[in-house]
This record gives C-alpha cells, structure tokens and sequence, in this order.
C-alpha cells in the first residue's frame, strides 16, 4: 500500500472544540517563534534545532502538555519534541514551559502521521511515547484507533534499533488491543516478558487524573517494547 493511501487510514488525532484562552494565546504569540516546529520545514535536524546533541524523545498527542513539561524538566540533558493538534493544549504547554523554565521542547502543531512521514528521518529516535491516546470506546469505532499494525511498523522505521516504544492506556480493551498488534508486529520485542506489561517507569510522570483514578480502582496499563532490527 502506498503512503498517501495509508494516510488516507490512519488519522492520529480528532480535533477536539475548544477556543484557547487569553493566557495559552498569549503564551502561543510570545513562544512559538523560540519552540514551534513546522512540518512544511521537511526533515527535522534534531542537533541544530536544540543546539546540542542529545538523546531524542517523540511524544505523539501530549494533550496539555503538563506531563511532557515534568519528563522534560526531570532529563534536561534528552531533546523532547512533542506533537498536538490541538491548539489550546500547545498554547498551554508553550505557557509552562516559559513560566518552568524548560527549554529542552520542540512542539508540532499538525498531524503525527505527516510529521512522522515528512519530518522525521528512519532510524532518528531514541523513545517514541503515546499515552493516552484516544480510546475509541465503542466497539464499532474500534478501527479508528491510532494503535495499529501500519502505524507501529511505521513507527518502528522512525526508532534506532534498541530504541523504545512506550504506550499506556487506561482502557483495559484497548490495551490488550495495544498488546496484540505490537506483539505481532514484526520487529519488536517486550521489555517485560511475552504479554506482559510494564509497571509505570518512574520516567513517566503520574497524572492527577491518573491518580484520582487509582484511588477509584481504575487501572492503567503500560507498554514497553524495544526495536529489535
């Protein structure tokens, strides 16, 4: 299958409503010069836009940010490049990263599957991170899930051999969902053992959201798989 057919499928986001705030438009007009990434600029040169080298992390779909903000904060030797199409969530993680201190983020604001095929060269990335992605709840609408076979095969291209993929959910289906597809994916293995998953990396920062819904016995899972070709 051709590319521009594949893209056609694979879709990783829906663009939520929602109007930025003063403050989150304020922080977009005052940062994204410094921070903002463009996908017509073609092929990212990840030394040059940070300054530095460093090992590269890709987060896909960081919602508003505040867990990219605390992973970045917590390694500022790692170059964080972070993608979200939704505008309100950008302008919000533009807003902490000035008011933090953080400067160690480059954000995309335009769909990871362009990015992905336009942006970022083969074999690039040191870790590679969705959490949270839309769940997709509904049984009929399961195929609109982002976590699928061509994207994990493409995906895997963008990762160093040895690099990571990190996924977490908090929907049980869709995890074992996430399970399947990557444990027959070629070209990956688990990190744990076969069909197992990960406890939470203390990388990975918890969620308030995450926290409340432990305390309501609500459960989590994590994905650790590593490019093995």
């Amino acid at each position: 299958m051709k590319d521009s057919e594949q893209d056609r499928r694979i879709r990783s986001y829906v663009l939520r409503k929602g109007r930025m705030t003063p403050g989150q438009q304020r922080a977009f007009n005052e940062n994204w010069a410094q921070w903002g990434l463009e996908h017509a600029d073609g092929t990212l040169d990840f030394d040059r836009v940070f300054g530095r080298p460093g090992p590269r992390v890709l987060e896909i779909g960081f919602g508003m940010g505040q867990s990219l903000v605390a992973m970045a904060s917590a390694a500022p030797e790692t170059n964080f490049v972070g993608i979200e199409v939704h505008r309100p969530g950008v302008g919000r993680l533009l807003h902490s990263m000035a008011d933090e201190g953080v400067g160690n983020i480059r954000i995309y604001c335009h769909d990871a599957v362009e990015v992905l095929r336009d942006c970022i060269a083969d074999d690039s990335l040191d870790t590679v991170q969705v959490f949270f992605p839309d769940p997709w709840h509904k049984k009929r609408h399961h195929k609109r899930r982002l976590i699928q076979p061509e994207f994990v095969d493409r995906l895997r291209c963008k990762l160093k051999p040895g690099g990571i993929l990190h996924l977490a959910t908090d929907w049980e289906n869709y995890a074992e969902q996430m399970m399947e597809v990557l444990s027959e994916a070629d070209g990956y293995a688990n990190t744990i053992a076969s069909g197992e998953f990960a406890p939470r990396p203390e990388s990975r920062p918890l969620t308030k959201f995450e926290a409340r819904g432990e305390r309501l016995g609500h459960g989590v899972w994590d994905l650790l798989f590593t490019r093995t070709d």
